[in-house]
């Protein structure tokens, strides 16, 4: 399966990374830190040189399953640690990327590595489909950054279901994302058409335990978050799933709230979700990403239970919803995968 081939090449992939090298890999184009490369750092452009080539390959792998994976010029950045000689305006203690005594960045700080391959979307265009699109709808960052989470989501999960010897829920996963090519043209649907699908192969085919503990793999494989460590997770998570657009907002239940009905004062959180970019399907929804981003941002590693106290509001799609996230029961409604729709009762 496809898990086995993007295991071994992440695995290439870390092996070249230091934690004090000064050079990574990025995005000539957009700047984004490709998957499965991104907060990795490499001690030598010639290391940073053979880890983007293996970059290519492994998205090229991927592309292979999800032909409108986003297409990235990568090229080697050398990051200074320390801030030059010359002030750079800065007044907050984060690295600084510029030059030394010299002026204008050299060349070399956006070295290309794939050797003279453009890569172009269907028709011919050098820009990806997806971005296009995006780009003529004003929206480019937000479509783009939403378009890559599914993806790398996606492929930790996929990675996590090989590791985990999970082959028939692997196989469902392909199915029904081979089906849904087919039929789903736009990039951004497809994408979350692919957690949808994976999100609903976990539940019909692992029990609550294993969905906690494939989940709790998979955000081991993801980057660490680049912010600092949450007091609050949920919070964190939350964050991270409107920055993305897989909802539009949430807020936390108040205590005025809680005593109406939505729940009590208690080690679990109640949150009020508006707009969830996923859609429910024989009476689950799928709860995947916000289970991933949980255990990221989670100091202890839970994989926290999902579920679905009622729908918030009166949006007929079923996208507004009071939702419940428990971080000691990760078989909560029947896992962290999906969680099931009330009933209107």
């Amino acid at each position: 399966m496809i898990g086995t081939t993007l295991l071994d090449i992440a695995d290439h992939i870390e092996s070249l990374a230091a934690d004090d090298g000064e050079f990574s890999l990025v995005c000539a184009r957009y700047g984004d830190r490709p998957v499965p490369a991104a907060g990795l750092r490499f001690e030598s452009r010639e290391t940073a040189r053979a880890a983007a080539r293996a970059t290519e390959q492994y998205r090229d792998t991927l592309r292979r399953y999800d032909p409108e994976l986003p297409f990235y010029d990568v090229v080697v950045r050398q990051e200074f640690a320390e801030p030059p000689s010359e002030s750079t305006g800065r007044d907050d203690d984060g690295p600084t990327f510029a030059p030394g005594d010299g002026g204008s960045p050299p060349a070399e700080l956006a070295d290309r590595i794939v050797d003279g391959t453009v890569h172009r979307g269907p028709g011919g265009d050098d820009a990806p489909t997806d971005r296009r699109r995006a780009d003529q709808a004003g929206g480019r960052g937000r479509a783009r950054d939403r378009v890559e989470f599914c993806h790398a989501a996606a492929a930790a999960t996929f990675e996590a279901l090989s590791a985990g010897g999970h082959d028939r829920a692997e196989s469902a996963v392909m199915n029904a994302y081979f089906s849904l090519a087919e039929r789903v043209a736009d990039p951004d649907d497809l994408c979350l058409c692919l957690l949808e699908a994976m999100a609903t192969a976990l539940d019909r085919h692992l029990d609550p335990g294993a969905q906690a503990s494939v989940l709790a793999d998979a955000a081991e494989r993801l980057p660490e978050p680049s912010e600092p460590a949450a007091a609050d997770p949920v919070d964190a998570a939350f964050d991270r799933l409107a920055a993305v657009g897989l909802v539009e907002g949430y807020e936390r239940v108040d205590e005025a709230e809680s005593a109406a009905g939505y729940g009590a004062p208690t080690a679990d959180a109640t949150v009020r979700v508006s707009g969830y970019a996923l859609s429910p399907a024989d009476g689950r929804v799928a709860t995947l990403p916000a289970a991933l981003e949980l255990c990221r941002r989670d100091s202890r590693g839970r994989t926290a239970g999902i579920a679905l106290l009622g729908a918030a509001g009166s949006d007929a799609t079923g996208s507004d919803w009071w939702v419940r996230v428990d971080p000691d029961a990760p078989a909560l409604d029947g896992g962290p995968s999906t969680a099931s729709v009330p009933s209107a009762d």
